[in-house]
């Protein structure tokens, strides 16, 4: 709607007015926030979910800014929580090495799943599987309904940070070894990578049967899904560590040498 929400590294969550860039209200975490907010929809109004270095996901009213609830880890709230819409359930993981599943309407823990390594990344949800990489070097895919992992993929000794994207037949993922891995999503089996120069801790986007993605080494790239091959590049000369946004033909990135860059066609006037 009319809100963006945003964390920042002095533990503070903000909402802002679309329009304007007012504060809305604003709700303050014991610890920084970095990764990214979700929310979802019931008859008595919306609600947003956050994590924190606070060892928190935090559950806020849209409107108000109250707090509803508060979900307690061990440790580091890392990435961004996904929503089951349909179960009305938030999925995480967390630097304590456990994907959590939580009521999204109280709070309460519905499982945990562990895989004894730090998540620090986003898990990508379809239907009733779960899909996210880890500091234990794997790519693992869970079954949210029995709590069992159905696959994990490792091909070396790197971390994964990067959220993958997933499509009807596969998972694509960045990792620390300077490389995007495209898999078979049915049972985790390799199909293709790409090589870049540096990490790739941008999360991948899929559109138009294209894979565009940032890179440490300083270029966003836009490769073929098929394949993996490169179409084309772009310098930017700083390290791409966020994730695109493609909207109306454009791809939309920051990176860190402060900028915010757009491509794609021209616009006609």
């Amino acid at each position: 709607g009319e809100h963006v929400l945003v964390g920042s590294s002095g533990g503070i969550f903000y909402d802002l007015d679309c329009s304007t860039g007012e504060l809305r209200w604003q709700y303050k975490t014991e610890d920084q926030i970095l990764g990214g907010a979700n929310w979802a929809t019931f008859a008595s109004g919306s609600r947003v979910v956050v994590g924190s270095y606070d060892n928190r996901l935090h559950c806020v009213d849209l409107e108000t800014g109250k707090g509803l609830w508060v979900y307690e880890t061990t440790n580091y709230v890392n990435g961004s929580p996904a929503v089951d819409s349909g179960r009305q359930n938030v999925i995480f993981g967390g630097c304590d090495g456990g994907l959590h599943v939580v009521g999204l309407s109280d709070g309460r823990l519905v499982k945990t799943i562990d895989v004894k390594n730090y998540i620090a990344a986003s898990a990508a949800l379809d239907g009733d599987y779960a899909y996210f990489g880890h500091y234990g070097n794997e790519v693992v895919c869970v079954n949210l309904n029995n709590g069992e992992i159905v696959w994990t993929y490792r091909n070396r000794q790197f971390p994964f940070f990067s959220s993958p994207a997933v499509t009807s037949d596969r998972v694509v993922i960045g990792g620390r070894d300077k490389r995007v891995h495209c898999l078979n999503r049915k049972d985790g089996k390799l199909l293709w990578q790409f090589r870049t120069r540096g990490k790739v801790d941008s999360s991948p986007v899929i559109c138009d049967n294209k894979v565009v993605v940032g890179s440490a080494d300083g270029r966003l790239y836009t490769l073929d899904l098929a394949d993996g091959s490169e179409l084309w590049s772009y310098e930017i000369g700083a390290p791409i560590i966020s994730s695109p946004a493609v909207v109306d033909g454009k791809v939309v990135i920051g990176a860190d040498d402060g900028l915010v860059y757009a491509f794609g066609p021209e616009d006609k006037e």
